[in-house]
């Protein structure tokens, strides 16, 4: 399959495909969104392949599941709640492999801060996705910062 952004013409099995992984893709990020939202840290671990490259979260490239995961547990303590809002997706599909790129709004209530303290993030995702035993894992995933900004009511 050739690499491709729009979807083949004329309804055939491959525009079926690209339409049913665009979603898929899609579904990936909002369950990313929600597992950390929602504190449900086994959804959000259920998007990562195993050996998962993590980049411009941290200081340092963390690689692997299992050391990325405790780490967002930790830095969640550090929140009453959070909302990640995502933009439209942009996704290039090579077969079983995808780069996507997710804008992304990041709202985070500090804990006990007074007057309903706020850090906002605004970023992009850049993620390779790959089809991993029929469904799509992040493989790379690589935050770009455009702002923060700490406010209180």
């Amino acid at each position: 399959m050739t690499e491709r952004n729009t979807p083949p013409k004329g309804g055939s099995m491959d525009e079926i495909r690209y339409v049913a992984d665009r979603i898929a893709l899609m579904d990936v990020m909002l369950r990313y969104a929600k597992g950390c939202d929602q504190r449900d840290l086994d959804l959000y671990a259920s998007v990562f392949a195993e050996d998962v490259e993590i980049i411009g979260f941290t200081d340092e490239v963390v690689r692997g599941r299992d050391n990325w995961v405790p780490w967002v547990r930790e830095r969640l303590e550090d929140f009453d709640a959070t909302q990640h809002m995502l933009a439209p997706q942009l996704a290039t599909i090579d077969g079983d492999n995808a780069h996507c790129r997710t804008d992304v709004q990041a709202l985070h209530y500090l804990k006990g801060a007074p007057n309903n303290r706020t850090l906002t993030l605004w970023a992009t995702y850049n993620t390779d996705m790959k089809r991993i035993d029929r469904e799509w894992k992040i493989v790379r995933h690589e935050l770009e910062r455009r702002g923060v900004r700490i406010q209180e009511d």
